[in-house]
């Protein structure tokens, strides 16, 4: 009788399907033509319900800027309606005649000048983000011709970078020349609201640039391309919401003052 083998349920392979994309690689590109790049599709497969993948890692990393950001928003709110609430607050003296003690705080030019260095790096730094979910890179990357993706958008982060540095050196700048003017935070209610309001916002600015760093550190050491763009990604969020922030509050010193 002739010796039959049957194959074991571990030998056996799964047909390549065409329409799967799989092309005997064992693997598919991050890439989905579908989708239009940019961060929006992602360049990541939409996959089967159950299973995690880069985009959910993305949803869950944008979820918890948008928490954060919420919290400062909240934070800036909650100063705004102090500094309108004392604008339009004022007592009573001795002789029963009301006084109002906000005086207009002068805004120094050169914050004319940072609005629009910010506005630009907010600009590179989109452009830097959509370079890392640039379709032909990210399949160049899956394919080990080099790291494309962080060739072409660790210029734009590092303008964006410096860019964030001048904007915080045009700050000090601009604090300078109040102080030499002998305004200071404690010399009236609106200059407190001032140094007040341009501090808290540096001090946020100073946590991007730092975030900027990081992501330069990151496109730099990891080999995941999903990570590096995460990084990245989160990164632009948090610096974008700065700039619409500065929009805002540079808005209020110079329009309600």
């Amino acid at each position: 009788m002739p010796a039959t083998i049957t194959p074991l349920d571990t030998d056996r392979t799964r047909r390549r399907n065409p329409e799967d994309g799989d092309h005997g690689g064992g693997k598919r590109p991050p890439t989905d033509k579908r989708t239009g790049g940019g961060g929006d599709g992602d360049n990541w497969n939409d996959r089967p319900q159950g299973r995690r993948g880069p985009r959910e890692r993305l949803d869950r990393y944008r979820l918890g800027i948008f928490f954060a950001l919420a919290g400062d928003l909240m934070f800036f709110v909650a100063i705004v309606s102090c500094f309108f609430v004392t604008q339009s607050s004022g007592h009573f003296d001795a002789n029963a005649r009301y006084i109002n003690e906000w005086l207009p705080t002068v805004i120094p030019p050169i914050l004319w000048l940072n609005t629009a260095v910010i506005v630009v790096s907010s600009i590179t730094m989109e452009i830097g983000r959509r370079r890392m979910f640039r379709e032909i890179d990210v399949m160049e990357e899956w394919l080990g011709l080099g790291n494309p993706t962080t060739k072409s958008a660790m210029p734009w982060i590092a303008v964006t970078a410096i860019l964030g540095v001048l904007f915080l050196v045009g700050q000090w700048v601009a604090w300078r020349q109040l102080h030499l003017q002998h305004v200071f935070m404690a010399s009236n209610p609106s200059s407190h609201f001032f140094f007040l309001i341009t501090g808290i916002h540096g001090a946020h600015l100073v946590l991007g640039v730092a975030a900027l760093i990081a992501a330069l550190a990151g496109l730099y050491l990891s080999r995941s391309i999903a990570t590096r763009q995460i990084i990245v990604d989160c990164a632009a969020w948090y610096w974008h919401s700065m700039g619409v922030f500065w929009l805002f509050l540079f808005s209020l010193l110079t329009c309600f003052q």
